[in-house]
């Protein structure tokens, strides 16, 4: 079996490239050890707890003990289905900062400054964000992916953007346009009424123009012959065979997939590669290192009023919603709840959003497990730019075990002092009006922990990954030792390889990964392709006035 390109991994990137390239013509091979994406648990919003939390669609990957989370073992979902973790993730669409990615370019990704991406995220959106049509020149309107608002029906949305508002953060009409600083409605990858995931938006319209083969199997290795990429072996049906790329092989298989991929195939560290015994084929060290994530903690309140999402949280209440959304796609089944957030800054003299906020007007787990007060509802709120890295590496040579992941979570002393500011900041916002008339008690922290340690404390046993995990083979300048791939997302050293997911990014970007990491996807399309970059756009975020001197 060949194609002129292969493609590792069915997720967010690899779906958009293998449609952009199918899309021109092209021939196109996509491997996804996961299989179908259609059952209601994945496509129903609501539900979203649950696929993250099933082995069917699920890698079901953990951490090692983290040593500063008081050696606490953490899930790091990734999707194993169609679509990959844009199956499974809780639907969120945010850009990031226009800076994050001028950032990228000062880092050595050259043409990866906000001006450059800006054409590509406009590319992917088909946005019906408002009347109005948003800021001109900021969104898209014709692109593959649906990106749409909530009702915000429950009043605590209301309320929790007022309260932002009475603590004195400015307001922002679209936190994925001009002002992304500020309280607002949240976005989501939700049409009518359904997940509208890669899968939808990209895998099968791809499939449809009948360039693009969906092979179902496990990726054990690329095969590099006289130092290029001409294939890749994989097991399916018990079987081993090499799936030939006559053009490029693409990795798209996630952060914490696509440098266990490099590193069986050759590429990698070589001390580490020779303890495993891979013949190394180029030393590249970076594969692997610089892993960055987002940890958040849920700052949890008992509520004054029965106004939360907690009367549904019982198996009648579930059975309701659920036929509902069966029968009509409409009512809380249609939502992912999270239509409420705000990214604000920790302290003056920060240039932009250091911090982000989901709200939910429930008080509940990503494992579905609520909370025994009955009626609350919770702030999601942490860091946006943790200087923590951490590794991924090889358990064994064997294909089928998992790699080795350590975060290296709050190693850095800074971490400590901006979590310490977002739980301090989140009280300050919950005692407002708006939302004191809300709240009946903290329930998480607590109000009896106040000082740095007890704060740091909570921060220890209760800090959970916001699954933003990237940077494991990211870009930079070819004679930069740590880099893995170029700014044209060529893996330096081997010849017709690309990476093509999160897994590039220098840096992670201010909030959820899947909006950047389908633009990874268009963008590298085009290089694939041997296309001119979509014109630069040289718009300017909005940065507050008084950045330097005030927190907000």
């Amino acid at each position: 079996m060949e194609a002129e390109f292969v493609i590792v991994g069915a997720g967010s990137a690899g779906s958009a490239v293998a449609y952009r390239l199918a899309e021109a013509g092209r021939k196109v091979i996509v491997i996804e050890h996961g299989g179908t994406d259609m059952g209601p648990f994945i496509q129903m919003p609501a539900a979203l707890s649950y696929p993250m939390n099933m082995g069917l669609y699920d890698w079901g990957l953990k951490t090692e003990p983290e040593p500063h989370l008081n050696g606490r073992v953490l899930v790091t979902p990734r999707g194993k289905v169609l679509g990959g973790s844009s199956s499974i993730n809780g639907m969120v669409y945010v850009r990031g900062h226009a800076r994050d990615y001028d950032h990228w370019a000062e880092q050595g990704a050259t043409g990866w400054g906000f001006a450059d991406v800006l054409p590509y995220f406009k590319r992917q959106e088909n946005w019906h964000g408002g009347a109005n049509g948003g800021e001109e020149g900021w969104r898209g309107h014709s692109g593959p992916l649906h990106v749409t608002r909530g009702a915000r029906a429950n009043p605590l949305f209301a309320a929790f953007i007022e309260a932002g508002r009475q603590a004195g953060y400015p307001l922002s009409a679209d936190v994925n346009g001009r002002q992304q600083e500020g309280f607002g409605a949240m976005e989501a990858t939700i049409w009518r009424g359904k997940r509208w995931s890669a899968a939808s938006a990209y895998l099968r319209p791809a499939m449809k123009t009948g360039n693009c083969t969906v092979v179902r199997g496990l990726a054990l290795r690329v095969v590099i012959r006289e130092g290029r990429a001409i294939g890749v072996e994989v097991e399916r049906s018990g079987r081993r065979e090499v799936i030939g790329a006559s053009a490029e092989v693409i990795l798209a298989a996630s952060s914490l997939n696509t440098p266990k991929l490099l590193m069986l195939s050759g590429i990698g560290p070589a001390a580490h590669l020779a303890e495993h015994g891979i013949d190394v084929i180029a030393d590249r060290p970076g594969v692997g290192a610089n892993l960055q994530d987002h940890l958040e903690v849920y700052m949890q309140f008992a509520a004054a009023k029965p106004v939360t999402l907690f009367k549904y949280w019982n198996l009648w209440g579930k059975g309701m919603i659920g036929a509902q959304w069966l029968l009509t796609g409409k009512g809380l089944g249609a939502s992912n709840q999270f239509e409420a957030c705000a990214f604000i800054r920790s302290a003056a003299g920060v240039e932009y959003p250091d911090i982000q906020y989901h709200f939910l007007p429930i008080a509940v787990r990503y494992d579905g497990q609520a909370v025994a007060e009955g009626h609350g509802f919770q702030a999601h709120v942490g860091p946006m730019r943790s200087k923590s890295r951490g590794t991924v590496s090889l358990r064994s040579s064997d294909p089928r075990a998992a790699p080795v992941i350590r975060f290296n979570y709050m190693s850095h002393p800074d971490d400590w002092e901006e979590f310490r500011r977002c739980v301090r900041l989140t009280r300050e916002i919950f005692a407002e009006p708006a939302m004191a008339e809300h709240v009946k008690r903290e329930i998480k922290p607590g109000a009896d922990v106040q000082s740095d340690a007890e704060i740091d404390a909570f921060i220890r046993e209760h800090a959970e990954s916001a699954f933003h995990p990237c940077g494991t083979a990211r870009m930079g300048r070819p004679d930069d030792p740590l880099a893995v791939v170029d700014a044209e997302a060529r893996v330096i050293g081997v010849d017709g390889l690309r990476v093509a997911d999160s897994s590039i990014f220098p840096s992670v970007p201010n909030g959820n990964i899947n909006a950047p990491s389908i633009m990874v996807g268009e963008k590298v399309s085009d290089m694939v392709l041997g296309r001119a970059p979509l014109p630069a756009e040289n718009v300017e975020p909005w940065i507050n006035p008084n950045w330097q001197t005030a927190q907000r």
